[in-house]
């Protein structure tokens, strides 16, 4: 089936209107009219060829809502006119020990991304949610409850709400815990609200003073400005946990010091160049550690669709047309985006 998509031919032409071919839904197949696609950075680093192994026609987004068309034989947990959502992957080999643990994002074999996977479908890459359809595995489709006129900031939940909430769940995050959320865009501010939710004490650290009353209206207890080493020091020695969002290259001491013992910091971005090497004396001493976390599987999204749905939480997005794309690469890049760019795809028609 021919479908209309946004997407580029090479890291050096700009997104642009294109036909792509979607495959015929086999047994195990969903069919799914995209209402919705966020704007992830990925995007943007992919399509440009800023990481490597970008494979044309690149066609991207990985925060996919929409609208079941129709379904395979053997499908029996969605029907069609089902609200779903499909995220960062759409297969996994299912059956390494990671898969068994319904954690795919760590599949031993790889997972397929939704765009820029290994697939035997034309063109012989996957195509991702910069389209108005797509056919995925009923595995990789998740169940969406919340209202219909929330869609469009529910897309970003499936890339940006996720990887926040599988680290927050993991290093088990609630009442009684202090928390840090360092940066304050697209992941941060999700983060921010989905630790508020789960009882934390909530600290948002911003390089920006301008920030400072946004995140306390995202949900943040306190708000720290991270260049400001009077506020820092006002906060030594006192997180359970930290989860850092940024991808940019920076100093992890400043908040390995924050850490409680025991405690451990969460990088959640991978910076264009190496951090800094940390202080190994002050991870010693407090028997701190600073780990890392990727996205999330299935189940662990559904649990956080499930969650947000339950406490109403959602992404605050700014909505684009598709032939708006390029001016919203332009835009993320100068982080003037509160704090997702979410694609209208019925805009593709126009």
């Amino acid at each position: 089936m021919l479908t209309k998509a946004f997407g580029a031919y090479a890291a050096d032409k700009p997104v642009e209107p294109m036909d792509i071919e979607r495959r015929a839904p086999g047994p195990h197949d969903v069919a799914i009219a995209i209402a919705y696609c966020g704007i992830c950075h990925s995007d943007l680093h992919q399509v440009r060829s800023e990481w490597a192994g970008t494979l044309y026609p690149c066609v991207p987004g990985h925060e996919i809502v929409g609208h079941v068309t129709a379904v395979g034989d053997h499908v029996t947990q969605f029907k069609v006119g089902d609200t779903v959502g499909v995220g960062c992957l759409v297969d996994s080999c299912q059956h390494c020990a990671s898969c068994d643990e319904g954690l795919e994002q760590y599949c031993e074999n790889g997972f397929v991304g939704t765009y820029n996977g290994p697939t035997t479908d034309t063109p012989g890459h996957t195509l991702g949610g910069y389209s108005q359809h797509i056919v995925v595995n009923d595995k990789f489709v998740l169940k969406v409850s919340h209202a219909e006129d929330q869609l469009a900031a529910v897309a970003p939940l499936l890339c940006a709400g996720i990887t926040t909430w599988s680290p927050l769940r993991h290093w088990k995050v609630g009442p009684g815990q202090k928390v840090g959320i360092v940066g304050i865009g697209g992941l941060g501010h999700m983060g921010v609200k989905l630790a508020h939710a789960l009882g934390a004490h909530v600290v948002a650290f911003t390089t920006s003073e301008s920030k400072r009353q946004d995140a306390l209206d995202l949900g943040a207890d306190e708000v720290v400005v991270s260049r400001n080493a009077e506020e820092m020091q006002a906060h030594a020695g006192s997180f359970h946990f930290i989860l850092n969002t940024v991808a940019a290259s920076h100093d992890l001491d400043a908040f390995t010091m924050l850490l409680k013992r025991d405690g451990t910091m969460c990088l959640a971005g991978v910076p264009e160049h190496a951090h800094p090497s940390p202080n190994v004396g002050v991870l010693i001493f407090g028997r701190k550690a600073i780990a890392g976390s990727l996205i999330g599987g299935i189940g662990e999204t559904q649990e956080m669709l499930d969650f947000c749905a339950e406490k109403g939480i959602v992404a605050d997005i700014e909505m684009v047309s598709a032939q708006q794309i390029e001016q919203a690469y332009e835009r993320m890049q100068k982080s003037d985006v509160k704090y997702r760019f979410v694609i209208d795809s019925a805009t593709m028609s126009a």
